[in-house]
């Protein structure tokens, strides 16, 4: 490990209530499967950058309740620092989540409690840590104004700064420009470009629109096509790697981040870096769950030497 990576993100805990159709308003249902995890895409990416051997630290907020106990064993366990407050005058965040037992379909209720109230003092409050990353991660699950104030101080520092635009949102004007890496999907990158993505090509077009509002790299992950990598020369496709028969892919986009990140604060180049990541997501993916599906450092090497 050769730097710190810091990120900022938001912790839920998971509620997922699996029945043959929703419940009308006023009636109740028997369902058929119940299962409650951690969640939240920057806790989630804080798990599997320190699972793939990163030293990790985690900047939200938490409220005073058994989610957040969740929480913390979930980072203990896998070897995040946690860079919390703990608020009793609100609730850690939960997602409940709804999935059609025929389709798989969902439908999701998600109240961030607390780290809905993030904002840049808590970036501030932290600036010692944040002088000293290598890498800085965020998303837009917390407010914008905190991502935004946490990627100017990450680019102050001189960390590599990664925004994963997700979910998808209106960005300021300057944002971009703070980004040696963005990190959209395929939807997310249709939703900031106006491009639609279904592969390479038109991932591409997509790539050279975020480069022109000022982005230093974009890294657009396509699922099973793996990620496409644009950092301004040639654009290049980097296949996903196969490691298994295909169990969830909920939390593949985490893996691949978290996985990235490490990489990068490993002194990786960055194409290699997004190389690590592809890695990382084709685990996960065999795996159910989303914080309990990153692989270790071992696994990930291991499935590159094979490939």
């Amino acid at each position: 490990m050769k730097g710190r990576i810091v990120i900022l993100g938001v912790f839920v805990a998971d509620a997922s209530f699996r029945a043959d159709r929703p419940p009308r308003m006023g009636e109740t249902l028997l369902g058929r499967e119940f299962r409650l995890g951690p969640g939240g895409k920057g806790s989630n990416q804080a798990v599997a950058a320190a699972r793939a051997g990163g030293e990790v630290h985690f900047i939200t907020r938490l409220g005073c309740d058994p989610f957040a106990e969740m929480a913390l064993r979930t980072w203990q366990e896998a070897g995040v620092q946690p860079a919390v407050t703990r608020h009793e005058d609100s609730f850690t965040g939960a997602a409940s989540i709804f999935i059609e037992e025929a389709t798989g379909d969902n439908a999701i209720i998600i109240c961030p409690g607390a780290a809905a109230t993030i904002g840049p003092e808590d970036l501030e409050a932290h600036a010692d840590l944040m002088r000293g990353a290598a890498v800085f991660m965020t998303q837009l699950e917390q407010p914008m104004a905190a991502a935004l104030r946490g990627l100017e101080m990450a680019r102050e520092a001189g960390a590599a700064t990664i925004l994963n635009p997700a979910p998808a949102a209106d960005l300021p004007g300057e944002m971009l420009t703070l980004c040696d890496f963005v990190t959209p999907n395929e939807s997310e990158a249709e939703a900031l470009t106006g491009i639609a993505v279904d592969g390479p090509q038109g991932a591409t077009r997509a790539a050279e629109a975020l480069l022109a509002r000022g982005a230093g790299t974009a890294v657009i992950t396509l699922g099973e096509q793996g990620a496409l990598f644009h950092d301004g020369t040639a654009p290049v496709h980097v296949p996903a790697f196969h490691a298994g028969a295909v169990v969830e892919t909920t939390g593949a986009g985490d893996a691949f981040n978290g996985g990235m990140a490490a990489a990068l604060a490993r002194g990786m180049a960055p194409l290699e870096a997004v190389r690590f990541g592809c890695a990382t997501a084709a685990i996960s993916v065999t795996r159910p769950g989303t914080a309990p599906s990153m692989p270790a450092l071992a696994e990930i090497e291991a499935l590159l030497r094979q490939t």
